[in-house]
């Protein structure tokens, strides 16, 4: 689903909003979660999930194409661990994937 998208559904979902109302308080949400992991704060939705950084050490990668050395710099990436509740009604929500032997998956 891409932003355009989420803002279609509300819309659908609460008629007395307008679209303009609905980009703006998406707009205004997203742009706070960037600008809180922008200063380094851990961004906590209960029962979705929380957002927080991750730090990546410098190391020596490579040219996948040359295969020579290539230093990359240390660095801080955005990361999403979704809440246990997220996790459960998304489980809930999927068709089982079958195994090698054709029994049903435990994830």
């Amino acid at each position: 689903m891409t932003k355009s998208e989420l803002i279609e559904r509300l819309a659908r979902q609460q008629p007395e909003l307008t679209a303009k109302d609905i980009e703006l308080a998406v707009g205004t949400i997203l742009a706070q979660v960037a600008e809180a992991l922008t200063h380094g704060q851990r961004v906590e939705i209960r029962r979705f999930g929380s957002f927080s950084l991750h730090y990546r050490a410098a190391r020596i990668g490579r040219n996948p194409r040359t295969g020579e050395p290539v230093p990359l710099a240390a660095k801080h990436t955005p990361h999403f661990k979704p809440a246990r509740a997220l996790r459960i009604r998304v489980d809930q929500g999927l068709p089982r994937q079958r195994g090698r032997r054709g029994k049903a998956r435990r994830r």
